[in-house]
Parts: structure tokens; sequence; C-alpha cells
């Protein structure tokens, strides 16, 4: 069975003139084109576009999901890892959902607020075996103290540290400019100093781990689409661990300047 253009970007919820595109940049060939110009994609082409909508979602641009697919040609385990990906934010999601429709109910009949339970999905402790699997159960104890004890305020400052800091790399990377570059080793300087601000971390407390730290989360970036999302992908990613790579060679005690 095949689809026309037309037909595909009815089903996909997108638009002929992007599925266009898709062909243009070599991302979506169609399965075949007829003598009168048509193109026509067939099973295999649907399933490659449910890939590409899915990266799209992660927040990944075009040439990172021609990366990303490009190293997984294995579309069952590619599907598998996205599948597990949305069903951790479908939790997340309808638990925060669920907090936020308690807390609507509990102000509008003037009851009292469960503190307890107003942030309930907004959980920062959901990757706490991953932490404490990498870096110790001491560091995420550490850290966990850290982010408990600050205020709205504080923590409102961290997560804007940490969006200028994504959108910075971002634009960093599209500029053309390398990884050694004046503008991107101040990123990665800042990037650093804003590591080194969480307790717990080897880069808040210095010492010989503190370089095979930096260099193990550059390559965690680009390994996990979670991270490459924040820095526009797995190519924006790359640039980040190739610019943080250069940063702590060249300095004996990064962040502490």
């Amino acid at each position: 069975m095949e689809w026309s253009v037309q037909q595909l970007a009815r089903l996909a919820g997108t638009t002929s003139r992007t599925l266009r595109h898709y062909d243009a940049v070599g991302l979506l060939k169609p399965s075949r084109t007829g003598g009168n110009g048509y193109r026509y994609y067939n099973h295999a082409a649907l399933l490659r576009l449910q890939r590409i909508l899915l990266l799209r979602e992660l927040g990944l641009g075009l040439p990172a999901i021609a990366d990303a697919l490009a190293h997984e040609q294995q579309a069952e385990r590619a599907l598998a890892g996205h599948l597990r990906w949305l069903v951790q934010e479908q939790d997340r999601l309808a638990r925060q959902i669920a907090s936020v429709r308690r807390t609507l109910k509990a102000v509008t009949k003037g009851e009292d607020i469960m503190a307890e339970a107003m942030f309930d999905g907004f959980d920062h402790t959901r990757h706490r075996a991953e932490v404490e699997e990498r870096w110790g159960k001491e560091a995420y104890a550490r850290a966990d103290a850290w982010w408990r004890g600050m205020g709205g305020t504080d923590r409102d400052a961290w997560k804007r540290a940490a969006e200028q800091l994504s959108a910075d790399w971002k634009a960093a990377a599209e500029s053309g400019g390398a990884p050694d570059s004046p503008a991107a080793q101040e990123v990665a300087a800042r990037h650093v100093r804003w590591l080194a601000a969480i307790p717990g971390t080897p880069a808040a407390d210095g010492g010989d781990g503190l370089k095979a730290y930096i260099l193990g989360l550059g390559e965690l970036y680009v390994a996990d689409p979670r991270f490459a999302a924040n820095y526009g992908g797995a190519a924006g990613a790359a640039f980040v661990r190739d610019a943080l790579r250069v940063f702590v060679e060249g300095q004996p005690w990064p962040g502490r300047g």
C-alpha cells in the first residue's frame, strides 16, 4: 500500500510542504515518484516519518535528526527507546495534571492546600537512581538537600541560568564558530561555574575527579537524547562536549576563577 504526499500529510498531521522539504534535505525520500512527478510513500517511509516526528518532539533539529537516524538503523530498537521516554513523560505529565487539579479545587473552594501534594510530577528525584549510579549516594544526598533548602527565588534564578546556558550554547553552535573560539569558551566557563554551584558534584569539590566529571558529562549530553535536546540535538551537544573538553584541558582548576 502506498500513500500520496497529501494523504501522508493528513495522516501525520503535517503539511505537504514539510514532506517535500524533508525530501529536499534527504531526511525522508518518497518510496517512488510517479511519471506525473507525484511522490508516493510506503510502510517503511511511514515508519521513518514517525521516528522523525518523535525526534522533533524531543526538540532536535533536522541535522541532528539525520545524525540520529544514521546512527540508529534498527527501527525496532529506536522506537522502543522512544516509547520508554514517552511513557515516562506520560506518567510525569499525568501526575502534574492531577497535582494542579487538586490545587485548583482547593483554591476554588477555599480549602487548605496540601503542600506535600502540590509538586507531584515536578519531582527532580526521578533521576535519583541514575545520579547515584554515576556519582554515588552521597553526591545525590548533598545535591538533594541543597535543592530542597533553596527558596523559590533561588530556584527560579538557578533555572533561568540553566535556560540561558542552553540558549547561549545553541547560539554558539549555530554561529559557525569553533568549540575553542572565545565565545564558546566563555560559555564553557559559565557552564562549569554553574555545575560548581551544585553541592556533591566533583565540580563543586574540585580535586582529581573534576576533569573526568566534566568530560563524562559532555559525553552524556551527546549520548542521551534528553540532554541533547537542551542543546538543539546531537550536533549541538557534540559542540558543547568539545568546548568543555577544550576548557578543562586548558585550565588546571576550571570553575574556580
